[in-house]
């Protein structure tokens, strides 16, 4: 036997050796892969990126951004139907390992072997622990070496992560296919529930996914999908996580994923994309991108709502208003129409509830359509009354339609609208739009639409559109003459201005009717919206001044003192004019327009609010004892006077109530005040109107300016607007008036003249006038005057031989009839928009008057010293016609 023991501790020589050497191999091996290991020891204070929300005022979703789709969340708050299915799944013996389960690596390669030459797919046996390393600190590369680095970064991970932190990193960081990283997420877009409205069915088919979310997918691997969450429910079964009874069940329910609904998330593009620009802003994009901000903002889904539809609606109608353009495109092959349709792209603009549809036959009473699908439906010459044919660039009409057949032909692939049951043919506008709406009190952003569709154009109208308001900035000329004090029965010459703007450039506006009307109070001058009158104010004031209020209000950074610019000449956004109107309706109080509320970081805590004041003895609820209400100072600064800031108000109520804006007034009970806006051949139309609680601006023209034609202008395109809007704003909302402030007395006065009303009068109105500036005051007789009555030199045309001619205005003291319109030059003129400022008369050195004109000529001296300028902006000594 002895040859037996020789062989034995021969043998055993040879294993201790074979050990030796295979340790010293695996030492080697991990002395050599632990030399550039990462650092493992950041996981313990990781915190991954994860979705920035933003919500609506009501607390809906209305927003996220992120680059990877993640909602963090703590590992305690993961129900353990929702760990245990990923145990069963990915890693039953988890909590009994140290990051290697080598009886999984036994099993595997059993497994493994005796399926070679099959289709099966290889079993693998990474713990959660090494694919955590391989997520958070290694590629997804398929090499030995990789695996080894896992194996020892798992290990040694085990020595100081938790088991839950290790749980927690896994279940929020695991890729679970359509853009959701996390457990979370996936609920959300899988199932639209949060993690504890899971069932044991829809826990299981999360967990079936890590290992390949797209081989799994619920729709197009419906079948793949079933078949491996039933798998992991019989795993969560064979690890007693379930009873075999609620595998059963579980096993037997059908896979149903369910999306998002619309009615949970608000749709407001054109508010997020303000908040991620702002939130870009204040706090750089890795914050915006990863840091899970919670952002709370101002928007009312209500009224959101009610802006883009009444936008929407009021493009639609000037659009409709100016023709047809015709169709999308046409099918040629008409036996394979159902094919050509769906080739067709859908057209940038399109709304959700529109439809392409092909004309499969037409006739003089209907149309035939034909539907992706293969549904057919009729159209009905009702449906397409308003497609007159687009003419001259659409500012003309063709002829009324009377027959179907005249507006589409077989073949025609165009869009309709399924209306009351009946489909109408639709058209996507060129013409462009916003609205906005804020509270007047803190400027908070209530609704805002930057155009016809986010996904048509991003660029916001609202905010980013540098445009001219036209007459929508007059209120501001005519607070500065308030100021400067005028009343508002204070009377202003309403005739002919002509201005110097440069040697022989003379400038001469007209009013909207080409017509003049003589002494007319400040108010009707407002309501009417009269050019000559403001032109004539601004003069008087000084454009220095207006220029400080503009600036005061926002209007404006840096304005020119250019007399044109009192009609509105100068460019600004929608935003500040509406923001402008805002402080006119508090009294004059510095706002700033606000869309954000509060923004929270990814632990809670407040790092944004928009109202940072204290609230003096709030705090702990107390029970009243007649103590005083907590208070809140209001830090707003006072940048106007409250009482003439409140008599603009009051005749800004009138535009509504008589003037450019009556249409309005006479459907709404409800206390409104407004203000028109058009310019230069009606290239941008504005309404900025107001509630005591709500101001809300719109704006509408082509994005590339041009005309939207005759009669367009603020009263017909954008105040219908803010009508529509308004219907739903002030539903179930009670009347409530504008706040009087002290210091102001109301006095009844003649509408027209601004005079105490007379026996007999029938147009009387009750005037708001700064005590002491009422009638029957002294005050009141100093101002009671004609601003420009007048004569005085003013330049016409320079004739190097008579020199200047010399105008005189004839002396209306005596009375005059308003409906007596004068025409100014009829000859020379050019007839212009409501509010138009800028219709020039022909710089003629000879102009013919009629003798019945109120404009009076007579030939100055050649002798005669020209006026003083003092630069070519400016005009000034006795140049200009009051």
């Amino acid at each position: 036997m002895k040859w037996f023991r020789s062989a034995l501790l021969a043998l055993i020589s040879v294993g201790l050796l074979g050990l030796i050497a295979g340790v010293g191999v695996v030492s080697f091996v991990i002395h050599h892969y632990s030399e550039d290991l990462p650092d493992y020891s950041q996981l313990q204070s990781y915190e991954p990126p994860i979705i920035t929300r933003i919500y609506a005022g009501d607390g809906r979703l209305m927003a996220e951004y992120a680059q990877q789709r993640r909602i963090f969340m703590p590992v305690e708050k993961i129900p353990d139907i929702v760990k245990n299915a990923f145990l069963a799944a990915e890693d039953q013996n988890f909590y009994d390992h140290n990051g290697i389960d080598f009886t999984a690596i036994a099993r595997a390669v059993v497994v493994n072997l005796k399926n070679l030459g099959g289709d099966r797919r290889l079993v693998g046996a990474s713990t959660i622990t090494q694919q955590v390393a391989k997520n958070f600190l290694l590629t997804n590369e398929v090499r030995f070496e990789r695996k080894i680095k896992e194996a020892i970064l798992a290990m040694r991970m085990e020595k100081v992560l938790s088991k839950n932190r290790l749980l927690e990193l896994y279940l929020n960081e695991i890729f679970l296919g359509q853009r959701a990283y996390g457990v979370a997420a996936a609920s959300l877009i899988y199932f639209n529930k949060s993690l504890d409205e899971l069932s044991i069915d829809e826990a299981a088919y999360l967990a079936a996914l890590p290992k390949a979310p797209n081989n799994y997918h619920p729709v197009r691997k419906h079948d793949a999908a079933i078949a491996r969450r039933n798998w992991v429910i019989e795993r969560m079964a064979v690890n007693d996580f379930i009873t075999n009874s609620q595998a059963e069940l579980a096993q037997a329910k059908p896979l149903e994923t369910q999306t998002r609904r619309d009615n949970d998330v608000v749709d407001a593009q054109f508010f997020a994309e303000e908040v991620r620009r702002e939130l870009n802003r204040q706090y750089g994009g890795d914050s915006l991108y990863q840091g899970g901000l919670t952002v709370k903002t101002s928007v009312d889904p209500t009224l959101q709502m009610a802006a883009e539809k009444a936008l929407r609606d009021g493009l639609m109608a000037y659009d409709e208003r100016h023709g047809y353009r015709g169709r999308i495109a046409n099918l040629k092959d008409m036996d394979a129409w159902q094919e050509g349709l769906e080739a067709i792209a859908i057209p940038e603009g399109m709304l959700d509830e529109w439809e392409l549809s092909v004309v499969l036959d037409a006739n003089a009473q209907s149309a035939s359509l034909g539907f992706s699908g293969g549904k057919k439906e009729s159209l009905t010459l009702e449906g397409v009354r308003w497609a007159r044919k687009c003419l001259q660039d659409c500012y003309a009409l063709g002829p009324e339609i009377i027959r179907v057949s005249d507006v589409v032909k077989v073949g025609d692939v165009i869009i309709v609208e399924k209306e009351n049951d009946a489909y109408v043919m639709r058209q996507i506008p060129k013409v462009q739009g916003a609205l906005i709406a804020l509270d007047p009190h803190t400027g908070r952003v209530l609704a805002m639409q930057g155009g016809w569709t986010f996904s048509a154009s991003k660029f916001n109208r609202a905010t980013q559109a540098q445009r001219q308001p036209g007459s929508a900035f007059k209120p501001f000329v005519y607070l500065a003459a308030l100021d400067d004090g005028f009343t508002p029965s204070s009377r202003v010459l309403d005739a002919p201005f002509v201005y110097e703007q440069a040697p022989g450039d003379f400038w001469r506006p007209t009013n909207y009717s080409n017509k003049v009307y003589g002494p007319t109070p400040i108010r009707v001058g407002i309501e009417k919206s009269r050019n000559l009158m403001t032109v004539r104010l601004a003069d008087h004031v000084g454009m220095e001044k207006v220029v400080d209020y503009a600036t005061r209000f926002g209007i404006a950074d840096q304005m020119k003192p250019l007399l044109s610019y009192s009609l509105g000449a100068g460019e600004t956004t929608l935003i500040k004019m509406t923001t402008a109107y805002g402080m006119l309706v508090n009294g004059g109080k510095k706002i700033t327009p606000t869309f954000i509320d509060r923004v929270q970081d990814r632990d809670g805590k407040t790092i944004f609010s928009y109202d940072r004041r204290d609230c003096a003895n709030c705090g702990t609820l107390i029970r009243w004892e007649g103590q005083r209400a907590p208070s809140v100072a209001d830090e707003r600064a006072q940048i106007a006077d409250e009482k003439t800031v409140y008599q603009i108000v009051s005749i800004l109520e009138g535009v509504v109530e008589r003037g450019t804006a009556r249409k309005i007034g006479e459907k709404f009970d409800h206390p409104l005040g407004g203000k028109t806006g058009t310019t230069n051949e009606s290239k941008d139309a504005w309404f900025i109107g107001f509630s005591p609680n709500l101001v809300v601006g719109v704006f509408v023209g082509f994005d590339d300016p041009k005309s939207m034609g005759k009669r367009e202008t603020g009263s017909s395109v954008a105040a219908p607007i803010f009508s529509d809007f308004m219907e739903v704003a002030l539903k179930d909302v009670s009347p409530t008036p504008f706040r009087v402030p002290a210091g102001v007395k109301h006095v009844r006065v003649n509408a027209t003249t601004g005079r105490p009303p007379q026996p007999g009068d029938t147009d009387v109105i009750w005037e708001a006038f700064v005590a002491g500036t009422e009638p029957n005051t002294e005050a009141f007789a100093h101002s009671s005057g004609v601003l420009g009555q007048r004569v005085v030199n003013a330049p016409d045309a320079f004739d190097d031989v008579n020199g200047y001619e010399q105008f005189g205005v004839e002396d209306y003291s005596d009375g005059y009839d308003p409906n007596n319109t004068v025409d100014v030059y009829p000859a020379d003129g050019q007839n212009t928009s409501e509010d138009n400022p800028f219709s020039y008369f022909q710089n003629q050195q000879n102009q013919n008057t009629s003798n019945d004109e109120r404009v009076i000529r007579q030939s100055a001296p050649s002798s005669g010293s020209a006026p003083s300028r003092n630069n070519e902006d400016s005009f000034s000594g006795t140049g200009g016609i009051y």
